[in-house]
């Protein structure tokens, strides 16, 4: 079944994991507070474990696989189970691979000439990243006049208290991000506190437009 990855959640959380014994609780957590869209970044050796685990062990939850950057990257998220992939950045050999995949996909783009070859190919859902590096808010609102239809999952340097503004934009479906992630409370495996963060950002809303400055 194909679903739209910008429609998950307003916030997809951004999962780096060194010990696989720690993906069923967190995501556990994430689910509960309202994020059931994971994506668990394959930056370590610990990462396709996670991703099975989540996807036998938690209902609700929908996996994938991050920092997807070869081919082969693309097999390994599939075995796994990932239900989506997200790119940092796009080569055509990386595409033709998650095209092929049949999972949904969020390729990486940063510059208006890459999200116009991605048009091209009949793709319009993208990361945009890095976000704040990139252009932040601005660059991204820019986009949306000459290309209405590219939409976009802004990643990179967001947080709780940016992450409303890039979700007022019209071109934004959803955001990724760690701040609900806090290595302390990771670190002391509070889970009930990723919880409460996750619910937090699960309270954001698409496409609400922030009230003006008095």
């Amino acid at each position: 079944m194909t679903f739209s990855v910008l429609g998950l959640a307003p916030v997809i959380p951004i999962v780096v994991l060194d010990d696989a014994a720690d993906a069923v609780p967190l995501a556990r957590a994430l689910v509960a507070g309202g994020l059931p869209a994971i994506e668990v970044t394959l930056r370590t050796p610990a990462a396709p474990a996670a991703i099975r685990a989540i996807a036998d062990e938690v209902p609700g939850a929908v996996v994938g696989a991050g920092t997807v950057i070869s081919p082969e990257d693309v097999g390994t998220a599939l075995t796994a189970g990932s239900r989506f992939l997200v790119s940092p950045g796009c080569t055509d050999r990386l595409l033709d691979a998650m095209q092929a995949s049949g999972v949904p996909f969020l390729p990486g783009v940063s510059t208006t000439s890459e999200v116009v070859a991605l048009l091209e190919r009949g793709i319009t859902e993208m990361k945009f990243f890095p976000a704040e590096a990139a252009g932040g808010t601005a660059y991204v609102k820019s986009l949306s006049s000459p290309l209405p239809r590219a939409r976009f999952c802004p990643t990179g340097g967001i947080s709780a208290d940016s992450a409303q503004s890039y979700l007022a934009l019209p071109n934004v479906g959803c955001v990724g991000g760690t701040w609900m992630l806090r290595p302390d409370a990771l670190r002391a495996k509070d889970w009930a506190r990723v919880e409460r963060l996750a619910r937090e950002a699960a309270s954001l809303e698409p496409g609400r437009r922030l009230s003006p400055e008095p």
